[in-house]
């Protein structure tokens, strides 16, 4: 008997099956056991004690005189029944206990192997379910193993393996083997048969929960986040809302000299975070939802959902932002197609100088300040024959800021074939 309970005890202990499940599934594993030996189970008793890892069988028949047994499998003879216990009489039920090794030593090893593959199957439903309900929190996990399209991980509430795929990871991501690591449980898959849980660090839910651990007042319901959207490692727009009036809820986000919100930049590969104030009053939300930049009018289209914004030509680069996303941004957050204008003028689509940092040096983007020329266009629009006049900067110097400049423009003129 002994060898199919150690299998129990063995698959049970360390799973999350709770007992109650683990002995109907010991039981259905036997009865199959008793249907196969006997064609049915009806006349048979199988007690199980899960937590000791006891199981006994019993075979229950009626007992009838001798030379009256009509059904073998419901009735037992007298004399059958005085050679198991001398104390039966005729028309009692005896109990007769069976033993594991009454089946043959087959029917025990595919039995054994029936027992493990339920077990297996419940545990993979119970990680399905669990998993499933837990869809938008915040997991701390242990990076196991690096591989090219995803990264192994290990949950640090339970040790079971979760996945982290490379396009769930942030621009800048580098994982060894050992570091710990959070993400947000995004979903829960079935690959082959089995649950795959997939973990992000790019899922808007991520952002807030982070928002959520840093800022009490989020926890605690003061404070709503109204809406998120990421460009992940780059830049986030959040919208706040405050219920108590004496709360301000960007100021909470933010928290004191950008303690709060520092923690979740690091943490985001220092994405730039913009947290403004949410209000149902559209115009508004459009404004606020292009700063840093500073808007003078807007023409809104509400059954198009489109809105025309005017700003000063200064303002206009940071409205647009680097490679465009800051509108990108913004348009997703307000569920609008934004156009920029400048100022009385057609609409313009220009990025200050600055924002192209990382790819021109600093003294390059001064010499060319120094000239007047401060936004990408004014140095596209600009000879090259001039700029190396005016600048006094190498022609190669000069060509090289202009086919990045043209690259932000698909301007042809100096991209390289």
């Amino acid at each position: 008997m002994m060898n199919l309970v150690d299998t129990f005890k063995e698959f049970s202990s360390g799973k999350s099956i709770d007992s109650p499940t683990m002995v109907r599934v010991l039981e259905d594993v036997f009865r199959t056991l008793i249907k196969k030996k006997f064609t049915t189970d009806e006349n048979f008793d199988i007690i199980v004690n899960a937590n000791k890892g006891d199981l006994e069988l019993w075979r229950v028949r009626e007992i009838v005189p001798d030379g009256e047994v009509t059904d073998e499998l419901s009735q037992i003879s007298f004399s059958e029944a005085m050679a198991i216990d001398e104390d039966y009489e005729v028309g009692e039920e005896c109990y007769e206990q069976l033993f594991l090794e009454d089946f043959g030593r087959r029917s025990i090893m595919a039995a054994r192997q029936t027992l493990i593959s339920r077990i297996m199957d419940l545990e993979k439903d119970e990680i399905y379910r669990s998993y499933t309900e837990r869809v938008g929190e915040l997991v701390l996990c242990e990076v196991q193993q690096i591989l090219k399209r995803e990264v192994l991980v290990i949950d640090d509430a339970n040790g079971r393996e979760l996945v982290m795929p490379r396009n769930e990871t942030i621009r800048g991501d580098y994982f060894r083997k050992g570091d710990m690591v959070r993400g947000v449980i995004k979903e829960v898959e079935m690959r082959n048969n089995n649950p795959v849980v997939i973990v992000s660090r790019t899922d808007e839910r991520f952002l807030a929960k982070l928002m959520e651990q840093e800022v009490p007042e989020i926890e605690d319901g003061l404070i709503t986040i109204k809406g998120i959207v990421r460009i992940p490692g780059e830049r986030a727009k959040v919208s706040v809302e405050s219920y108590d009036d004496r709360i301000d809820p960007v100021g909470a986000c933010v928290g004191m000299k950008g303690s709060r919100i520092h923690g979740i930049v690091r943490e985001l590969n220092q994405e730039n975070i913009d947290v403004i104030p949410w209000t149902g009053n559209t115009n508004l939300y459009i404004q606020r939802s292009l700063t840093p930049a500073r808007v003078t009018n807007i023409d809104i289209d509400m059954e198009n959902r489109r809105a025309k914004v005017y700003l000063e030509p200064d303002q206009v680069s940071l409205a647009i932002g680097k490679g465009g996303t800051n509108i990108k941004l913004a348009s997703r957050l307000v569920d609008f197609e934004i156009d920029v204008y400048r100022n009385n003028e057609v609409e313009i689509d220009d990025v200050d100088l600055d924002e192209f940092s990382d790819e021109i040096e600093g003294w390059v983007i001064d010499a060319l300040k120094a000239i007047g020329l401060d936004t990408a266009r004014s140095v596209i629009e600009t000879s090259p024959e001039d700029l190396v006049r005016r600048t006094d900067l190498e022609e190669e110097t000069i060509m090289n800021v202009l086919k990045v400049l043209a690259a932000e423009f698909d301007d042809v003129r100096y991209v390289e074939e």
